[in-house]
């Protein structure tokens, strides 16, 4: 899986922070979520325009930004 697919920023939409294509869901709003204790079926239920495969695509994002800080 490639999280390009699912993942963008936009200057125009909220000030350019990652977010889930085609929503205003931050990749940060899901991360405080889970470190919440929220589980994915719960944000499915709570965000139904999102996808598990977009929820994947979050945590392989934030993994690439921390390897790419290591180098």
């Amino acid at each position: 899986m490639n999280w390009s697919d699912y993942i963008t920023s936009n200057p125009d939409i909220l000030l350019g922070k990652p977010t889930i294509k085609g929503t205003r869901i931050s990749v940060e709003l899901i991360i405080e979520l889970f470190s919440n204790g929220w589980t994915e079926s719960q944000i499915l239920e709570s965000y139904p325009n999102i996808s598990s495969q977009a929820i994947r695509a979050v945590f392989l994002y934030i993994q690439d930004c921390l390897q790419q800080e290591m180098y």
